[in-house]
């Protein structure tokens, strides 16, 4: 189809938490949204893709649901081709889908089915999801009808933060820290900035499990900003990126955790 002239954002496992107060923020600034999600059904208007969907149009604004997991390379290649076929361009990929263990485990106990399934939903898909996104930007900008496609990583401070009762999270998150670098770095040369964003202790039902023990951590003092972060937190930082603002920024890493990572004596 011919390109809209909104310009065209997708952000995977954008049904709920991060996602989907990123998707709500770049509608409101102008995007048509692809929302993502793993699973769900038609009529679901009160929480999940649909929910974020019809919340977008009553705001006014363009938004489609393609599902999908990410850790499925059929689903990821139908997922980029369905946008593309929809929309006729793709201006932002936001890589934010991801998942906690199914239960926290400590490192000596841990199983390995569980570090392959937070390998296979947390590094392989959105790597191999960047590389055929990357692909079909070069060609929308060379094309001219893409002017500068744009990539981000929602990654986590549990990139660079040890925390033994998840490691395979903290694995997961590390491998997706180089893999922003390493997209920043191969796309420079076709002017495609790349940005890695890393959410703090945010509120999302990822964490109500474990909300004691964090409200207790923020109680004392372990965030210089003395609060729970929030979806829109994260999501204005994308928007910052989305508008253009952080261009000449490509390969930064942006932690967005309340001063978490100041080094304090």
């Amino acid at each position: 189809m011919s390109p809209i002239e909104k310009p065209v954002a997708l952000v995977t496992g954008s049904s709920k938490g991060i996602g989907r107060g990123i998707a709500l923020r770049l509608a409101r600034e102008g995007y048509a949204l692809v929302v993502n999600g793993r699973n769900a059904t038609g009529d679901d208007v009160e929480g999940g893709p649909f929910e974020v969907k019809t919340r977008i149009e009553q705001e006014g604004g363009i938004a489609d649901v393609c599902l999908g997991d990410i850790a499925s390379p059929d689903d990821r290649r139908r997922l980029v081709d369905w946008t593309l076929e929809r929309f006729g361009r793709m201006d932002l990929l936001v890589n934010n889908a991801g998942v906690a263990p199914a239960e926290r485990r400590d490192l000596l106990e841990a199983t390995e089915e569980s570090f392959e399934r937070l390998i296979a939903i947390n590094l392989e898909g959105p790597y191999f999801l960047t590389q055929r996104v990357a692909n079909r930007m070069i060609e929308l900008k060379q094309q001219g009808i893409v002017p500068c496609p744009r990539i981000a990583f929602i990654t986590s401070i549990s990139a660079y933060t040890s925390s033994t009762a998840r490691g395979e999270y903290c694995v997961s998150k590390a491998g997706l820290s180089m893999a922003a670098q390493l997209y920043a770095h191969r796309l420079a040369e076709y002017g495609i900035p790349v940005i890695e964003i890393c959410p703090g202790i945010i509120q999302t039902s990822m964490t109500r499990t474990v909300q004691e023990k964090y409200d207790r951590l923020i109680a004392e003092g372990v965030l210089p900003t003395a609060r729970w972060g929030q979806p829109e937190d994260v999501a204005a930082v994308v928007s910052a990126f989305a508008r253009g603002d952080l261009d000449y920024s490509t390969g930064t890493r942006i932690e967005v955790g309340g001063g978490f990572g100041l080094r304090r004596l």
